[in-house]
């Protein structure tokens, strides 16, 4: 049940609950369900509208009213605690907690974002070609808290940038900051960025979050890497340094476009990520991060440039946003430094890359997952869980619900040997696995539990694959409910 069907319901129920409310207050003006603007609840999980529902009623109305139209506190508490609302209010408290505790995904009401209400200051682009960052990190610097430093339209060059907590960069469409190529400009002191070595961390990010609370980068203008061009004082770009490190068993130093550390309550609003030298939005130790109408677009040939990496991160929301890129698209990790929970995808199309992910590392757990609403045309993995011996842990709680792969090798890739050569005790687990309503074309259809004592726990209802599709299944606990599968699971242990 969608979330029109659901506002349809809510109209239904207007009359009865508007007779109620005039009972109790007869010199309130109740509007008729005609003048009342519902809205659909876009971003609730589908399998969760028919609970919520069930919970609200039969205050649902009363509950929107709430929300949509001011009542006055004293009228708003006299009816809260009338002893005819007490009950269905108990349900609707009892109704959220249930959500809370069903539903893998984000535990935020998450809205799209807007833009900041107040620019701290406007910067135009300079006529020579020179460095842009001492204006653009003084403006930052000195900019409050809630409010914006903003870019207008042309081009603009900056070194690293730190951002200051609560404060947004707004970038203007048709406005480019554009990362400089001089390894100098990033390195850590060592002297290393730029060059091959480990363990590969040589460089700063171009744009850093760290330890903030609010703000973000939001505006239709481009932030771009310039990961193709060459570095300053050589003829290698960052992405030809990295491919060297791949042929050489190396590590490249270079540096990553956007980092968050121990940082909560950022958005990233509209901006256009392109030819990050290597990972575009990498987390750390993060909380209640929203990624809405992004979109990243790096060649597929350029080494190690995921899309957007949430590690040791909760409540999540990426949405309605596009990535074509060189490795990941998203890849939720859970190594050592923590855990990953609450993450939602929402409406997101991917093009090139490697996948929707999950790990490698894992050894913190990975848990409460939703990506609903996916589309992937041409990830060479389509959906895919991924980990080892060396850096695995346990994966549960993950829905896909309504995905469609195209042209994937791997449309579907569970493998608990990412390294067939990796040693170690951190044995990956991955349970309740749900997908829901997935369609694809051919390809390998790979589900590999680590071994007989660890296997992986999948349930499959309306999963349908091109009859040429190939299952590989070992290790393997799959459970089939409502609309099925197809072609018909072989391998494992198939629970009807």
């Amino acid at each position: 049940m969608d979330g029109q069907i659901f506002a349809q319901l809510m109209k239904i129920r207007s009359a009865a609950d508007a007779a109620m409310m005039k009972s109790h207050f007869p010199s309130m003006s109740v509007p008729l369900s005609s003048e009342i603007d519902y809205q659909p609840f876009y971003l609730i999980p589908r399998d969760c509208t028919s609970l919520l529902i069930i919970c609200l009623n039969p205050v649902v109305i009363f509950s929107s009213m709430l929300r949509y139209h001011s009542f006055k506190a004293r009228q708003a508490m006299k009816l809260a605690f009338n002893p005819t609302i007490l009950p269905p209010i108990f349900f609707i408290l009892l109704g959220i907690l249930l959500i809370a505790n069903v539903c893998a995904a984000d535990r935020r009401f998450v809205l799209e974002p807007e833009f900041p209400k107040k620019i701290c200051a406007t910067l135009l682009p300079l006529k020579d070609e020179g460095s842009d960052r001492q204006r653009i990190q003084a403006a930052i610097a000195h900019c409050p808290s809630g409010e914006a430093v903003r870019l207008t339209a042309g081009r603009f060059l900056s070194g690293p940038l730190l951002m200051r907590s609560g404060v947004y960069l707004w970038i203007d469409k048709r406005a480019v900051l554009a990362a400089s190529t001089d390894p100098h400009d990033y390195d850590r002191g060592q002297g290393t960025c730029g060059t091959l070595g480990t363990p590969g961390n040589g460089c700063r990010p171009f744009i850093t979050f760290n330890g903030n609370d609010g703000g973000g980068i939001v505006g239709d203008g481009v932030i771009d890497g310039q990961g193709g061009q060459p570095m300053t004082g050589s003829r290698e770009s960052w992405w030809q340094l990295a491919r060297r490190a791949q042929k050489e068993h190396s590590q490249q130093n270079v540096p990553r476009l956007i980092q968050l550390e121990q940082a909560k309550n950022l958005i990233f609003y509209r901006i256009r990520l392109v030819n990050s030298p290597n990972f575009h939005l990498a987390m750390n130790h993060v909380e209640g991060i929203t990624v809405w109408g992004v979109t990243i677009d790096t060649p597929a040939t350029a080494r190690n440039t995921d899309g957007i990496d949430p590690g040791a991160a909760t409540d999540v929301t990426i949405a309605h946003t596009t990535i074509s890129t060189g490795d990941d698209n998203v890849a939720i990790k859970g190594g050592s430094s923590g855990g990953s929970h609450f993450i939602s995808l929402i409406d997101n199309h991917f093009y090139a890359g490697h996948g929707m992910s999950i790990g490698s590392e894992t050894s913190s757990g990975v848990s409460d997952v939703l990506v609903r609403g996916l589309t992937l045309d041409g990830t060479t993995s389509g959906l895919r869980i991924k980990s080892d011996a060396s850096r695995g842990g346990l994966v549960k709680n993950v829905a896909f619900q309504d995905v469609i792969l195209r042209n994937n090798r791997w449309p579907i890739n569970f493998d608990t040997r990412y390294d067939p050569e990796a040693k170690g005790d951190l044995i990956p687990e991955y349970q309740n696995i749900t997908l829901t309503h997935v369609s694809g074309g051919t390809g390998n259809l790979v589900m590999r539990g680590y071994d007989a004592a660890h296997p992986i726990g999948i349930t499959l209802n309306g999963v349908r694959f091109d009859k040429s599709a190939r299952w590989e299944i070992e290790n393997t606990r799959v459970k089939v409910v409502g609309k099925g599968v197809f072609p018909e699971v072989t391998g494992g242990m198939k629970i009807q």
